[in-house]
């Protein structure tokens, strides 16, 4: 992925988008991006995420700055772990965002297949090459 989008997913919310018997978007704030281009999310919540993700292995997260409307969306493929190295990243952080009161599940790993561009103008749809 190019460095304007790393830097964008690095600094605002992502939103996950799934599908199976029933569509679900969802916003997601413990996330990371790894050197190799994979998306990483902690599960602190999720529930039908992971259903359909179980069912389908599809995944969409959508990205954008509102204030100057710079937004991409991700197509992939997802995986859900539930332990290992990425897996005790997200138990930590989020185990220390809330002093111990909840913690990480588990981790979405997800793997780009296409990055569509959404913001609006002449590059809008427009499918960026995943490096």
């Amino acid at each position: 992925m190019n460095e304007k989008v790393v830097h964008l997913l690095n600094d605002q919310m992502w939103y996950l988008a799934t599908y199976s018997d029933e569509p679900n978007a969802v916003p997601v704030a413990f996330k990371d991006v790894t050197d190799d281009g994979k998306l990483l999310v902690g599960d602190v919540f999720l529930d039908t995420t992971l259903k359909n993700i179980e069912k389908n292995g599809q995944i969409a997260v959508s990205v954008s700055d509102g204030a100057n409307m710079e937004g991409y969306q991700i197509k992939g493929t997802a995986e859900y772990l539930t332990e290992g190295p990425i897996v005790d990243f997200f138990k930590k952080a989020v185990s220390d965002l809330f002093d111990g009161a909840i913690t990480a599940k588990g981790a979405v790993v997800i793997t780009p297949k296409k990055v569509i561009v959404t913001t609006p103008g002449p590059d809008n749809k427009k499918e960026l090459a995943l490096s």
